[in-house]
């Protein structure tokens, strides 16, 4: 029974992400087709189509490799400026990978789709349609949140002491990737927080003269206060206690930003209580924002982080839990919390839920990457030929036309290269040494 919730569980939460997909593909869908734009292809997946049908000049379908999806619009690369045809051939590999990208255009484009193409649209079209699809991702992760916000809450550090940490391991022994390094041993100093009488429960309402108001707030003057004094007070069995004055220490924490990555800075020694809060829009949107700029250290250090799993791998070093996964590590991790028996149906669903909208944020801001063949790079190349537009108009030039952004296709392949044998990766990583969630 253990097996078959678990491998339900993923089955779900994998069709939700490729409904997550697929409504993606939609957000560019619509309003390419409000703004007239020929659109010959609509599918979800990669690969062999295994079904689909037609609806006047678009093909909706399903193909067989079910990670990803797109929509084929035409004319996405304008003509050649130098001759102002679509077919060209000429010598040197990066044009000429701009002209096979033209050529092969040709061939779904007919004299009365003039005017329905991509490059003719206006720029402010362009960029409906391009971020659409991301837009679609950060509504889906907006809802999904709120809902758990909402019905189940969401969980929140705070300023009380959930415990009380004894030592001050060295930063060489933190970043080991053994346990057993991490652990408190003879001659380790103790911990301001144990030099000053700090004890589990306790509420921090006051540090060196500042009203305590939240975690956060609490957590950035330790950070900032490095090796100096510190005065605390707290809240014990409702009477405000001041404790014995410390210094706190400077040694190695989580970065507020990238949880694997150490950073120097101030250091107290206890870890904080959890609560659950219930809050509404705003309240999500904050969330949403302080997930983003953790999922932003991710995106930026994804090659290295995905070298850095790909030498785990080989190694047998244990993987980073902070570190990228695929969309089948993520089923693994939604299987495993429909499975457990640890939790009641109520936190399952909101931890699946929770991890939807975190799957939806992160194919978000994915997305807007301003390279190509992500939708992020199809923004810039709009931009740019509107900026490039407009300053020949300021300066009195004529219109240099639309910007070729053929060729970037150089780049969008090598990109697009780095994408897929990183998912390859992960895919194989998910499989062999998934991430636990427990």
């Amino acid at each position: 029974m253990h097996i078959l919730i678990y491998l339900a569980g993923a089955i779900v939460f994998f069709a939700m992400i490729m409904v997550s997909v697929a409504l993606h593909e939609i957000g560019h869908l619509v309003p390419g087709k409000i703004f007239d734009v020929k659109t010959t292809q609509y599918m979800v997946g990669f690969g062999r189509t295994l079904w689909s049908t037609k609806r006047g000049e678009t093909e909706y379908g399903i193909k067989a490799v079910p990670l990803g999806g797109y929509c084929k619009f035409i004319g996405m690369y304008p003509p050649d400026p130098a001759s102002g045809k679509l077919r060209t051939v000429r010598t040197g590999i990066f044009q000429s990978i701009a002209d096979s990208a033209r050529q092969a255009e040709w061939e779904d484009i007919s004299p009365e789709d003039d005017g329905r193409l991509f490059y003719q649209k206006k720029t402010w079209q362009k960029l409906i349609i391009m971020f659409g699809g991301p837009t679609m991702n950060l509504i889906l992760a907006f809802v999904t949140i709120l809902i758990v916000s909402l019905s189940y809450g969401l969980p929140q550090s705070t300023a009380q002491v959930a415990s009380v940490s004894e030592c001050v391991i060295p930063i060489a022994r933190q970043t080991s990737s053994d346990p057993a390094q991490r652990q408190c041993r003879p001659g380790d100093p103790q911990t301001p927080a144990v030099r000053a009488g700090l004890r589990d429960g306790d509420v921090i309402t006051v540090f060196n003269g500042t009203r305590v108001t939240s975690w956060n707030q609490l957590s950035d003057l330790i950070r900032d206060n490095l090796d100096h004094e510190a005065r605390i007070t707290v809240r014990r069995g409702g009477q405000n206690v001041d404790l014995r004055p410390v210094h706190t220490v400077i040694t190695g924490v989580e970065s507020n930003t990238d949880p694997s990555k150490i950073v120097q800075a101030g250091f107290l020694g206890f870890s904080p209580a959890q609560q659950m809060v219930h809050g509404g829009p705003v309240f999500v949107v904050g969330q949403l924002w302080s997930m983003s700029e953790q999922l932003g250290n991710v995106i930026i250090r994804f090659p290295v982080r995905v070298y850095n799993t790909a030498a785990n791998l080989v190694t047998g070093k244990q993987r980073d839990p902070n570190g990228p996964m695929s969309i089948v590590g993520a089923s693994r991790i939604a299987g495993e919390v429909a499975s457990t028996g640890d939790v009641n149906v109520s936190t399952k669903a909101a931890q699946m839920f929770l991890l939807l909208g975190t799957v939806n944020l992160s194919l978000a801001l994915f997305n807007f990457v301003p390279l190509m063949p992500l939708d992020g790079g199809h923004i810039v190349g709009a931009l740019y030929e509107a900026v490039k537009r407009w300053l020949a108009r300021v300066f009195g030039r004529p219109d240099p036309g639309h910007a070729d952004t053929a060729k970037m296709l150089p780049v969008a392949y090598v990109v697009g290269a780095v994408i897929g044998i990183s998912g390859l990766i992960l895919v194989v990583a998910d499989v062999i040494d998934p991430i636990k969630p427990f």
